[in-house]
């Protein structure tokens, strides 16, 4: 049961008096009643915590973000943050509900939370995180750094967290802006590693594509309909009876040669692991985990058993480096039939007649010193997932190390994006899920989590056509792009809802390949600096209390504004940030259910050609789309490198940044700044400008030089409401 904070009458508050100082704007600080070590932490890099050193507390007093610290009546650990006046409160991870987190309670304990609702009180991830804004725009953020049951609720002006175990590290996060608080967290947890090209094309999935003969079938539904798509999924029903790192030859008889055959096609493929290894004596992976003692134990030294889709099954404890390098091998070899990609599901974890649907809090873990050493599974339940999907990556970066891992996981924690993309778990198939995955995705992409999507269309229940085709929409706009559904619902294919829908999913998929070297540059931003690729409206304004709440709303980096419909009645309720914001549409023709998109006054937008994978062809011709400023000047950049592997690192990348000014009657673009080693590719380029009376410019040239092309009147195309930017651009 959970215990609600606002039942505490505790009114002995603490302060600690010696803070230690890590960074100019974060500040550790610990209950002094505190008799123990601070724990290590699972979240926080050893990097960061080098950098350790004493505070200056009178200083840091003055800025007004000093906890205070206190226990309740069942000795959990309170910690709580007195605020400014006006403060908007974001974050707390994966919670269903609004954007605006003031006023809402969170626990962090991660549950399998199939078809939840705005009630359910925790889901599958744990992110003890809250940014806080204050009424200036400048904006601060709190860490509660615990892997123990917590609840955090949110007033009108302050934090309260209340947690288990040991007496949490606090720390506090502050700066000129919540972009600058996002830099200050990523340099305590991490950033999210550049995934491979092909992971930010779009996935389609379902539980399951039961049979190779299905598989293909959908590929070649995708090529011949000519849906753009890079990935497909197979989920449990690939195995034999459920069980990890088995084939069903009957189903698959040939998986290798499948892969092959998909890859021809342009098609990578993905793969569903569990945790739970089947109890069996016949089962090789079950006896390889036995000899090397990797699984979980209960009190009295024998092993937990538990019942998931495989039936009676162990499971491994992943707080342990030796059982993390034992999965890590299991998942080298599996993959080396072709995979591309694995996906950790059931990872809470999900143990189906467990109390609470999970592992019983008294199981033993035999943890790394690294993570708190040995204790019981109420310390590490919330990272048990984080640490599968980390055995996991670090499995395949062994295997093959030319190559970036990529790992989806359903369960994760603060810190977890070092290793795994996440998604929004078993949502249904109703406009209000629907409504609330744009809030859904920007709180995980304001607690660190950038990489993260949600199941296109809905998991449970049936969608129609109207509601899969603004999901669609709108998950293609998302930094992860899946479809996914039920066994037991419809089909939910693009092709499944007719002509229309299929029609709005073609334009949807186009968009998004286009939009691809502005996405693929977003996100080798976020690994340098922390800063979600999809952001909220207020980032354009933070002191602009109006796009505070914006739920159908989004940017997508700083330049590219979308206005989706979440309702069956349509229409976009977010106000416009101030500014200048012009109307563009990258494919040839649009569609009434997909959201409006806007380009920043000021901004030059890279956009490549309509491709069915990213494979198919080069970044040839480029289309740069220019939104000049009230001074008649833009800017953008571009980042370009192999699509995989790391190379980019040691330099073998191309950064572009070009510019664009208006002078009289035309408009000049060029490039402005280039670094990297990567050969600049003689290509042709495409010049959209976008007019202030609704009307274009375009020229084409070879990228590199200097293109100028006029937008006097005479040069002025009407601008037509169902291709505001048209075909090229």
């Amino acid at each position: 049961m959970t215990r609600r904070t606002d039942s505490i009458t505790t009114t002995h508050w603490t302060r600690d008096p010696a803070p230690l100082l890590l960074r100019s704007g974060t500040t550790r600080f610990r209950d002094p009643n505190a008799t123990d070590p601070s724990p290590p932490s699972a979240a926080i890099t050893d990097t960061a915590l080098q950098s350790l050193r004493r505070a200056d507390t009178a200083n840091h007093a003055d800025a007004g973000l000093a906890p205070e610290f206190a226990r309740d009546d069942d000795g959990r650990w309170l910690t709580r943050l007195r605020c400014p006046t006006g403060t908007s409160f974001y974050g707390t991870g994966e919670v269903a509900g609004p954007l605006h987190r003031n006023n809402q309670t969170v626990t962090l304990w991660n549950t399998d939370s199939f078809g939840y609702t705005i009630e359910t009180p925790s889901l599958y991830q744990a992110h003890p995180w809250v940014l806080g804004l204050r009424e200036d725009g400048s904006a601060f953020g709190i860490l509660v750094d615990t892997t123990f049951r917590c609840e955090i609720a949110l007033d009108s002006d302050t934090v309260l967290a209340a947690s288990d175990g040991i007496a949490p590290a606090v720390y506090i996060l502050d700066g000129p802006s919540p972009q600058a608080v996002l830099e200050e967290l990523a340099a305590l947890i991490g950033t999210t590693p550049l995934p491979p090209l092909w992971a930010l094309g779009f996935h389609q999935c379902r539980y399951s594509y039961e049979a190779e003969h299905e598989v293909l079938g959908i590929a070649e539904e995708f090529r011949d309909r000519w849906l753009p798509c890079d990935t497909i999924w197979l989920d449990i029903d690939y195995m034999v009876d459920a069980r990890p790192f088995t084939i069903d030859q009957h189903k698959f008889p040939d998986a290798e040669k499948m892969i092959l055959h998909l890859r021809t096609k342009g098609f990578r493929t993905a793969w569903i692991l569990d945790p739970g290894i089947k109890v069996d004596e016949r089962d090789t992976t079950f006896v390889s985990g036995k000899s090397q003692d990797v699984f979980i134990k209960q009190p009295d030294g024998s092993p937990f058993v538990g019942e998931v889709w495989p039936g009676r099954c162990a499971w491994p404890d992943f707080a342990n480096a030796d059982v993390r390098r034992w999965w890590g091998d299991q998942t080298a070899r599996f993959i080396r039939n072709g995979a591309d990609g694995v996906w950790n599901d059931m990872n809470e974890p999900s143990v189906f007649d467990g109390p609470g649907r999970t592992i019983p809090t008294d199981c033993l873990h035999e943890a790394d010193a690294g993570l708190g050493g040995p204790d019981d599974h109420a310390r590490y339940h919330n990272i048990y997932g984080m640490q599968m999907a980390r055995a996991s990556f670090e499995g395949m970066l062994r295997e093959r190390p030319d190559r970036r891992p990529f790992v989806l996981s359903r369960s994760n924690f603060l810190g977890g994006h070092r290793y795994a993309c996440c998604w929004t778990g078993d949502s249904a198939s109703t406009w209000e899920h629907l409504s609330w995955t744009i809030p859904m995705m920007l709180n995980l992409g304001l607690s660190g989590q950038v990489f993260a999507g949600c199941d296109i269309g809905g998991f449970a229940d049936n969608a129609d056509d109207m509601l899969f085709a603004r999901w669609m929409g709108i998950g293609c706009l998302l930094p992860f792009a899946r479809a996914h559904s039920d066994k037991n619902t419809n089909r939910h294919e693009p092709w499944s809802f007719g002509p229309a829908c299929e029609h709005a999913c073609r334009v949807a998929l186009e968009r998004r390949y286009r939009l691809l070297p502005y996405l693929y540059t977003l996100f080798e931003h976020a690994e340098r600096t922390g800063v979600p690729p999809m952001r909220p409206l207020f980032f354009a304004d933070p002191a602009d209390e109006s796009l505070r709440n914006a739920e159908d709303s989004f940017l997508l980096g700083s330049d590219v504004l979308v206005r989706a419909s979440v309702t069956p009645e349509g229409g976009c309720t977010a106000p416009m940030p101030t500014g200048i914001w012009r109307r563009f549409e990258p494919t040839e023709t649009s569609d009434a259910h997909l959201p409006e998109l806007y380009l920043r006054g000021g901004a030059i937008l890279p956009m490549g050609p309509i491709m069915q994978h990213t494979g198919q062809r080069p970044l040839d011709p480029i289309t740069l789309v220019v939104s000049l400023d009230a001074q008649g000047e833009a800017r953008g950049e571009l980042f370009e490198d192999a699509g995989d592997g790391f190379g980019y690192r040691e330099g073998d990348c191309l950064r572009t940044v070009y510019a664009a000014k208006r002078v009289r009657d035309h408009v000049r673009v060029w490039i402005e700044h280039s670094e990297g080693d990567r050969p600049r590719p003689l290509r042709a380029a495409e010049i959209v400008v976008l007019l202030d009376d609704g009307g274009l410019a375009r020229s084409a040239g070879v990228g590199g030089d200097m293109i100028c092309l006029r937008v006097a009147p005479s040069a002025i195309e009407p601008i037509d409401p169902e291709n505001p930017v048209g075909r090229g651009a």
